[in-house]
């Protein structure tokens, strides 16, 4: 998986066939769209950049605003791991060289399906992170997106996490 999508409960079918027709815009040829069994979610396996394809989902909704109606939040991924403490250090450890010394962050933590405690989580990677701390205007957030046993770990900037909400909102 490099996308996260969410959609409003029960409407997974409707969020899966609205991306795979943004897939299809793309050429993106041999991406799969997965039902997570958990009602909201689905998850999205593709060739193009993660981060390119949530780019491209925020300039065809300025184009297009009826285009996109059910797929609410679209989260790239970078790294998948298993659901471990120290894999996920580890991943955020490989990823982190991205944030410069005077950058803030914002670690988000999204668990499901999973014993590992989410503020263990977070203590764990604000160890390896010793710069300043923004919960409200981060330069940068660490997404870890817990799955049952999977887990995908991103270092993003603040508005690389497509929200419909805010798209629309920024719209009017």
């Amino acid at each position: 998986m490099n996308l996260v999508v969410t959609c409003g409960r029960n409407l997974e079918s409707e969020a899966e066939i609205e991306i795979k027709k943004i897939l299809e815009a793309n050429t993106c040829e041999g991406s799969e769209v997965l039902k997570t069994g958990m009602r909201g979610i689905l998850t999205v396996q593709t060739k193009m950049d993660p981060i390119k394809f949530v780019d491209y989902v925020k300039k065809k909704i300025n184009e297009e605003p009826w285009s996109i109606r059910y797929c609410l939040r679209i989260i790239p991924i970078q790294h998948v791991t298993v659901t471990d403490l120290i894999e996920i250090k580890q991943s955020v450890e490989d990823l982190k060289d991205i944030i410069q010394k005077e950058d803030s962050y914002r670690i988000t933590v999204e668990n499901r399906n999973s014993d590992i405690s989410s503020m263990e989580v977070i203590s764990e990677i604000a160890k390896i992170i010793p710069n300043k701390v923004s919960l409200e205007n981060p330069d940068w957030v660490i997404q870890i997106e817990i799955f049952g046993n999977k887990t995908g770990v991103s270092i993003l900037k603040q508005n690389t996490i497509f929200s419909l909400e805010k798209a629309k909102r920024n719209l009017e």
